[in-house]
C-alpha cells in the first residue's frame, strides 16, 4: 500500500462522522490533484445512485455510474473515474472523481481509497444520518425505517457464497425482513414475515429478529432457535400474533443444508438451468401456539447451486388481470443464471414490478444465495 493511500485512510479514520467526503476530497486535491469528489450512494430500491452533494440522481443502466456499480470494476469516461464504493461484498455505492490521473498505478491506488472509503461509511453510519438520508429518494415510512435498521447489509461475499437480498415495497416495507451471519465454516440466513400491518407488523418482525439471533449467538441448535422465538413471540403475544419464518443453516465445507419451516416462504433452487422446488416440512408460525416443538430437516446443495428465497408477496402479486405466479417466477429465476446475486435480486423484483405495473403494495422479500463450495 502507497504512502498516499495510507496516508488518506488516516484522514478518513481520523475524519467527523459527516465530513468523509470533504476530507476525503481535500486529500485526493492534495495527493493526485482531483478537483471533483463526488459519492453517489445506492438507494433503498436499487433503482438509483443519489449524489451526496446534491443534484439529480442517477437512473439507467447504461450510465457510468450504474456500469461501475453493476460489474463492481472501474469505469472511465468523459474524464471521470468511477469506482465501486464496496466493503465485504455490501455495495454501497460508487465514487465519481474528476479528473483522472493518466498512471495506472495511481487509480488502482484509488480504488483502494474507494474500499477504504465504504469501511468507514459503516463505521460510522451508527453516529450520523447524513448517509442515511442521502440515500433516500423520498421518505421511508416508520415501519420501513423500523425493517431497514434490522438488517445486516444487502449484500455479502465470501471465499464459499456470495448473497444478497432486498425488500419491497422499500420505501414502505412492514412485516418483511431478513437476517444472516457466518462464521467461516457455518451460513445462518433466515427470512420473517410478521403478521399485521405497519409498526404492528415491524415490532412483531423486530422480536423475531432479535430473539433468533439471541438463540444464534447461545450455540443453539437450529430447531431449538426456533423454539426460543416461539417461546419469546408467545409469551409476549399470547398467539394473537405470530411470524412466518425459515431458518437455514448452510455447511458451508459440504453444502449440507439444515432448514427449519415454520410456515416460511418458498424455497427454490436453481441448479444450471433447472428450477426445483425444495420440498419443506410444515411447521407452525413462530409464537401461534405454545410450547411448539420444531424438527429440522436436511438437503444437498451441488456447488454451483444458486438458491432462492422467495416471499408470498411475490408468488401472489397481482396485475389487474392475473397472479404472477409459478410460471412466471421460475422464468425470472432461471434468467438469473449469469448475473451476480444482487443483480439477480433486482432482475427478479424488476420482472415482478413490471407485471403489477407499478410500485409492489404487499411486502415481498427476495433472498439470493450462491454456493461455490471451495474453502
Amino acid at each position: 500500500m502507497s504512502d498516499r493511500v495510507l496516508a488518506i485512510r488516516r484522514c478518513l479514520a481520523e475524519a467527523p462522522a459527516d465530513l468523509l467526503l470533504e476530507r476525503l476530497g481535500t486529500e485526493l486535491t492534495k495527493a493526485y490533484e482531483i478537483t471533483e469528489t463526488e459519492l453517489l450512494q445506492v438507494d433503498y430500491r436499487l433503482a438509483a445512485l443519489v449524489p451526496l452533494s446534491g443534484g439529480e440522481p442517477v437512473i439507467g443502466a447504461g450510465t457510468p455510474g450504474w456500469r461501475c456499480f453493476d460489474h463492481q470494476s472501474e469505469v472511465l469516461q468523459d474524464d471521470a473515474l468511477h469506482l465501486a464504493v464496496t466493503m465485504r461484498g455490501d455495495r454501497l455505492g460508487v465514487l465519481r472523481l474528476a479528473p483522472v490521473p493518466d498512471e495506472p498505478d495511481r487509480r488502482i491506488e484509488l480504488a483502494e481509497v474507494a474500499t477504504a472509503l465504504a469501511h468507514e461509511l459503516v463505521a460510522v453510519r451508527p453516529g450520523t444520518d447524513r448517509y442515511a438520508v442521502g440515500a433516500r429518494t423520498r421518505r421511508l415510512t416508520l415501519a420501513a425505517e423500523m425493517q431497514w435498521e434490522l438488517l445486516p447489509g444487502r449484500s455479502r461475499i465470501r471465499p464459499s457464497f456470495s448473497l444478497a437480498g432486498q425488500l419491497e415495497p422499500a420505501y414502505a416495507v412492514r412485516g418483511d425482513s431478513f437476517d444472516w451471519a457466518d462464521d467461516g465454516q457455518r451460513l445462518w440466513l433466515s427470512t420473517v414475515n410478521g403478521m399485521g400491518e405497519g409498526v404492528t407488523a415491524s415490532m412483531l418482525t423486530c422480536l423475531g429478529t432479535n430473539a433468533l439471533r439471541n438463540a444464534r449467538r447461545a450455540g443453539l441448535e437450529l430447531a431449538d432457535q426456533a423454539a426460543l422465538a416461539d417461546q419469546a413471540i408467545y409469551s409476549y403475544h399470547q398467539g394473537v400474533q405470530h411470524l412466518s419464518a425459515l431458518l437455514l443453516e448452510l455447511d458451508l465445507r459440504t453444502g449440507v443444508v439444515t432448514a427449519v419451516d415454520a410456515g416460511s416462504p418458498r424455497l427454490l433452487i436453481l441448479r444450471e438451468s433447472e428450477v426445483i422446488e425444495q420440498p419443506l416440512d410444515d411447521q407452525f408460525p413462530l409464537g401461534m401456539f405454545d410450547g411448539t416443538l420444531y424438527q429440522s430437516q436436511r438437503f444437498e446443495l451441488s456447488v454451483g447451486d444458486r438458491l432462492f428465497v422467495v416471499g408470498d408477496g411475490v408468488s401472489e402479486a397481482t396485475s389487474r388481470t392475473a397472479q404472477y405466479g409459478e410460471t412466471a417466477l421460475h422464468r425470472s429465476v432461471r434468467r438469473t443464471r449469469s448475473l451476480a446475486p444482487l443483480e439477480a435480486v433486482r432482475s427478479l423484483l424488476g420482472d415482478l414490478r413490471a407485471f403489477v405495473g407499478s410500485d409492489l403494495v404487499d411486502d415481498a422479500v427476495v433472498v439470493c444465495l450462491d454456493w461455490t463450495g471451495s474453502s
